[in-house]
């Protein structure tokens, strides 16, 4: 219970890791306690030269004591003899603090460190105030509502709240309300449930258009919860806004108007963001009060193999080979690790790999290792989060799913598969470990790309920067109609309702009237059709229904992949793996939504390519950078995936390419494109024969590194590089959002375009490669085959297009980068085939 609410101690521990470099800090004392110190943890994963040389840094992090406060005293006195009961005698100063503004009815976002004991500072006046309301003699009494963005985090806090209230006895009735919940459950948790723990999408897609049902519920509604909101970004934050948008007039409807608690990692302006998603005006709470053991944090790039891959470039080992070597290692050491990997397929193909090298030595161990990821069935879900909560489970190698809060107490160390994608994930979910103030090791294992690469050189980007703000857009016109659609079919919509939801409604009204979806009277809009209005908003933005996967021979359902991921990750012929198990694709039925499988052991994975054209719709604003020029505005991207490479496992080496017949997609989005100039190509030596290549290497590369500077994934985002583009007239490159109606990273990346750039250039030119390589212009996911690509063409270009580039304003992120050449050890300028158009999805 203690690593669900907080830290509660503080045991700092170090030893000497020699092989370091640019450490930075002294070392303290060692610990004489039972549990292996995270120097002593890492001294043991790099014995022998070349583990050794796979350190590029260490950043240690100090233990901090903590800061006591008392709870006030509207708290009533059975919920602070509960949390002392569960060892807990005096709350951290941001706990008290937090309590005191949701009891003075404020809306409040705590944005303090993993283990700070966040749950704890608004489950204490939540219980509170729902034992007044169970003493009331009017009806119901107080209710709240917790919503989490998983499945697996809403069961987490439901233990921890029956725990925590266990000596209220029966006043305080938790209950989730999800997807999986028994149908014949659900009118319990109505009726009876004080303490509802639900998501995003449930609420929008089952409570809120049910909302007669739910009337008592809501009535009484004095709290809502929002767990992890630094996660509601993007398409999907701006439509969880709009969700709590039409919440709120609910609420209203029944004449309550709850007060918002929202928790979150620590990130840029914590109470911007939560305003933006709540729609209120929110009290910040981010001064950390509670202790931390201490941190060492190892930045760790795999080697240079003997192999060569697309145009002569040499291989790195992979990142996901790395983990799956330190993972088997430190399972074998006894040290409790969740490995953190980016994709669904990189967890399988970890905790196989893992498996297997476990096996040889001890079956019972392998035994104890396993994958987590989304796609799973509820049951498969909730065994291996009970398995990891009771210890039985020494070693997971996990997607983000588990990145959220899960209750995983006991953690010695973290290893992360790749740069997440932001500085606010990283931390999160460095954080996994080290719970009850224990010493922890984090270990961030480069992939061979150009972002991790830059990264675990320049420590500095990652360690003396601050975590991103939180980029959302409510006003999205793609978000916002469908949930203007939704609320009308809750509740006619009214003139007066129209502000709540912003600014954008009005003037989408009318265009929803043309579409036959809302109809005009005199008391407001409603809605028209039969079908639910809340099914036109796809909140995750998968795009449709899911596609099941299904056992050809045997018709067992394995799982789902999202419509939109079904393209690339389950065409025919590609490999698919499910708890350990490897599967091919047969067919991909699109009109079923159903992808049939066979199992088989392939000696390799699959990866899917495409090719993308882009047009722009609407240029809304251009700035000059010298002769070029720097815009941003509406486009229509139409992609089509065109083949899959399978690649052998281990060194990613290409073994061969399968054409696909699949249908193009269409996306209208928004984007920051940048056009050059003869005169700038003369300037930046670009010849006709090599302007396609360096267009398509700086796009690459430009891609890589946007996560740096606005709160994206790689995957977030696309672009396309043309050497001369029908709407310019120039050779352009584009960057996307790769989410209808736009997500806020393009405008993000056109705001800090110099900075963003400049550091794009430095980390080309840095490399040590000669022609280019995954770690600096080359990329998996190249719709052309990495063909054409020119390193040093690329550097000249960007050089060219920032020494007339207008400085940004001061409150920009600034990640200062010299331009320089490639080193003395680049090679002759290879010859390139003819330009093409490119995607980097």
């Amino acid at each position: 219970m203690h690593d669900a609410l907080g830290a509660l101690s503080v045991t700092p521990v170090t030893h000497s890791v020699p092989m370091a470099k640019n450490h930075r800090t002294a070392r303290p004392a060692g610990d004489t306690g039972s549990r292996p110190s995270p120097h002593r943890i890492l001294e043991r994963l790099t014995s022998g030269e070349s583990r050794a040389a796979r350190i590029t840094h260490m950043e240690h992090m100090p233990a901090r004591t903590g800061r006591h406060a008392v709870w006030p005293d509207r708290i009533r006195s059975e919920v602070i003899a509960a949390i002392q009961e569960a060892g807990i005698d005096h709350p951290w100063a941001h706990q008290a603090e937090a309590a005191e503004h949701a009891l003075d009815g404020e809306s409040v976002v705590i944005a303090t460190g993993t283990a700070s004991g966040k749950s704890l500072a608004y489950l204490a006046p939540v219980l509170s105030t729902l034992l007044d309301g169970a003493e009331a003699a009017n009806g119901r009494g107080a209710t709240a509502l917790y919503l989490s963005p998983t499945k697996a985090l809403a069961a987490d806090q439901r233990r921890a709240v029956r725990e925590l209230a266990a000596p209220l006895g029966n006043r305080i009735r938790p209950a989730v309300y999800d997807g999986d919940t028994p149908v014949e459950e659900r009118e319990w948790v109505r009726q009876y449930a004080n303490y509802v723990l639900t998501n995003p999408d449930m609420l929008h897609r089952g409570i809120l258009p049910a909302h007669p049902r739910w009337s008592s519920f809501l009535r009484s509604l004095r709290y809502v919860v929002i767990d992890e909101c630094h996660t509601y970004r993007g398409v999907f934050g701006s439509h969880v806004a709009q969700v709590l948008r039409r919440l709120r007039r609910v609420c209203a409807r029944y004449g309550s108007d709850p007060v918002f608690l929202l928790a979150s990692a620590t990130s840029a302006d914590p109470a911007h963001a939560a305003g933006r998603l709540t729609g209120l005006p929110v009290t910040e709470v981010s001064d950390d009060a509670s202790p931390r053991g201490e941190l060492v944090f190892a930045l760790w790039e795999p080697p240079l193999t003997e192999l060569h891959g697309e145009r002569g470039a040499p291989v790195r080992r992979t990142a996901t080979a790395e983990t799956a070597d330190l993972l088997t290692d430190l399972t074998r050491q006894g040290v409790r690790t969740v490995a953190f990997v980016r994709s669904r397929r990189g967890a399988e193909l970890i905790s196989v790999i893992t498996q297997e090298r476990l096996s040889e030595h001890d079956r019972k161990l392998a035994r104890r290792v396993a994958a987590y990821r989304g796609g799973y069935l509820p049951e498969e879900r909730r065994a291996l989060e009970r398995a990891l909560h009771s210890g039985e489970l020494l070693g997971l190698a996990a997607t983000t799913a588990l990145e959220l809060g899960v209750d995983v107490s006991g953690l010695d160390a973290v290893l992360i598969a790749g740069y997440p994608g932001t500085r606010a994930s990283l931390w999160q979910q460095a954080g996994r470990a080290g719970r009850s103030g224990e010493g922890a090791l984090a270990v961030l294992i480069a992939r061979d790309d150009p972002l991790d690469t830059f990264l675990v050189h320049h420590p500095e980007a990652i360690f003396d920067q601050p975590v991103e703000s939180t980029v959302l857009d409510p006003d999205n016109p793609y978000v916002l109609a469908p949930h203007l659609c939704a609320a009308a079919s809750e509740l006619p919509l009214t003139e007066t309702d129209l502000a709540l939801f912003g600014p954008a409604a009005p003037g989408l009204m009318p265009q929803l009237e043309a579409a036959g979806l809302l109809r005009r009277r005199a008391g407001g809009w409603y809605w028209t059709r039969r079908e639910r209005a809340a099914d036109l908003a796809d909140i995750r933005g998968g795009g449709g229904s899911p596609v099941r996967i299904v056992e050809e021979g045997t018709g067992r359902l394995l799982g789902t992949v999202d419509e939109a991921a079904s393209h690339t990750a389950v065409h025919q012929g590609a490999v698919h793996l499910h708890q350990g198990r490897t599967y091919l694709v047969r067919k991909l039925d699109l009109e079923d939504s159903v992808a049939l499988v066979e199992e088989a052991v392939p000696p390799y994975s699959t990866t899917a390519r495409d090719t993308t054209s882009i047009r722009v719709l609407e240029t809304d604003t251009e700035i000059p950078w010298g002769a070029g020029r720097l815009c941003y505005g509406s486009v229509e991207v139409t992609n089509q995936v065109v083949s899959f490479l399978r690649r052998r496992l281990i060194t990613g080496e290409v073994l061969g390419e399968t054409k696909l017949d699949l249908p193009p997609r269409t996306l209208r989005t928004r984007a920051v494109w940048w056009t050059v100039t003869e005169d700038q190509l003369d300037a930046a030596r670009i010849t006709p024969e090599i302007l396609g290549g360096a267009l398509h290497a700086a796009e690459h590369a430009s891609i890589g590194m946007l996560p740096l500077f606005a709160t994206c994934d790689r995957w977030d985002i696309g672009g396309v590089s043309v050497p001369l583009h029908p709407d310019t007239l120039l050779p352009t490159v584009f960057v996307y959002d790769g989410h209808p109606g736009g997500a806020g990273f393009a405008e993000r990346a056109f705001h800090t375009a110099r900075t963003w750039l400049t550091a794009t250039r430095k980390a080309i030119a840095s490399c040590e490669c000669e022609a280019g390589c995954p770690s600096c212009i080359q990329s998996p996911k190249c719709g052309n085959g990495n063909d054409p690509l020119h390193k040093r063409g690329a550097v000249r270009l960007l050089t060219e297009l920032l020494r007339e580039a207008p400085r940004e304003s001061p409150q920009e992120t600034t990640l200062e980068a010299a331009p320089q050449e490639p080193g003395s050890g680049a090679g002759r300028d290879p010859q390139e085939p003819g330009p093409g158009v490119d995607r980097d999805p």
